[in-house]
């Protein structure tokens, strides 16, 4: 009787490890529905920098499309403010800017191919939001460039204002955060509106030239960048108004801080840079400064390379080949160049501007 006991013990302990051992749908299920970019993540969100150095150059998602900011020239050189800061990673890693690969990506596709380890870093005129910074395991490492959205026209419609555009149809890039802009504006402004949007700024721009809509919003620099490209650049105009807070900057994987360290700090060594009066021209003369600060920058004191895991002359490399901030802003998109952009807000803080670097010490 004992031995009958005793084994159908055993056999219930079997029983219930074998159930244990076996998850139960529910638990299938759950797993299942674990997004596959936290997966992603938890595997490329580390050793980014180790990784970049294996395949010998950065991969780096712009828009291409987007002149001032990213577009490919007949050449195919690129250029652009994005391009620039791409290059900048690149001249600080390796000591060499042109050692980047550039991935074109649209609106929708952006964040997602961070996520998944497709690209390194994300140089394409994104906005720097709670919710992207919070939920979707992104970090952003910087202000490039302070925007906000506006709206364009054609001169035909007779339009001075936004709040003159009730019943308007809009041209909208899908996947940004214009449409939601949009929809706080209009609904603010006890206004009617139709939107018509598109997965990229081409088709954006092309819909708004043949018609489709009245009015193209976006940010404002990429209204004057498209208006560049139209066939009659002079009969469209920016309306004045400014409707929202558009902060662009390089975007990385939480969960990797050296490599954010680096993305951060070569946007910062740039402003720095500026403001030191250190430029791609005078950089091999300003070695020999007596300035402590400029000293720090190029590597002939301290430990800022040591620092960011990279070389001591990191950011000497970035002057060199690069520019400061003012440099890559005159050269892109400034007073000189088809935009025409101002520096405005996004000038030094010592020129009235929102622009400056914490300190590099």
């Amino acid at each position: 009787m004992r031995r009958i006991q005793l084994l159908l013990v055993v056999l219930a302990f079997v029983f219930i490890g074998c159930n244990e051992s076996k998850p139960s749908k529910a638990t299938n299920e759950a797993k299942s529905s674990t997004p596959a970019k936290t997966t992603q993540v938890a595997k490329t969100g580390a050793n980014t920098l180790d990784q970049v150095i294996k395949q010998g150059f950065v991969k780096c998602g712009i828009d291409g499309g987007l002149p001032g900011f990213s577009e490919v020239l007949s050449g195919g050189e690129y250029k652009g403010i994005d391009v620039d800061g791409c290059r900048v990673i690149a001249a600080a890693v390796f000591g060499d800017a042109t050692k980047v690969k550039y991935v074109h990506l649209n609106a929708k596709e952006r964040l997602s191919a961070l996520q998944s380890g497709e690209i390194d870093v994300l140089y394409r005129n994104t906005t720097w939001t709670q919710t992207r910074d919070t939920s979707l395991g992104l970090n952003f490492a910087g202000v490039n460039y302070y925007d906000g959205q506006g709206f364009m026209v054609n001169k035909k419609l007779n339009v001075k204002s936004a709040k003159e555009l009730n019943g308007a149809t809009l041209c909208i890039q899908a996947g940004t955060t214009t449409e939601l802009n949009v929809a706080d504006y209009f609904r603010t402004n006890k206004m009617e509106y139709k939107v018509n949007t598109y997965d990229t700024n081409d088709q954006v721009r092309k819909s708004y030239e043949t018609g489709r809509c009245d009015i193209l919003t976006s940010d404002a620099s990429q209204l004057y960048g498209l208006r560049t490209i139209m066939k009659v650049p002079a009969d469209h105009i920016v309306l004045p108004e400014i409707i929202s807070k558009e902060p662009l900057g390089p975007v990385v994987r939480q969960g990797d801080d050296v490599w954010f360290n680096i993305v951060k700090w070569t946007l910062n060594a740039q402003k720095s840079a500026e403001e030191l009066g250190v430029t791609s021209q005078n950089v091999d003369s300003m070695k020999k400064s007596s300035n402590p600060a400029i000293k720090r920058l190029l590597g002939i004191e301290g430990k800022l390379g040591t620092n960011l895991k990279l070389k001591q002359d990191w950011a000497y490399q970035i002057i060199k080949q690069v520019g400061n901030y003012g440099e890559m802003f005159e050269r892109n998109i400034g007073k000189t160049t088809p935009l025409k952009i101002d520096r405005g807000i996004n000038a030094l803080w010592t020129k009235g501007g929102l622009q400056y670097s914490p300190p590099m010490r």
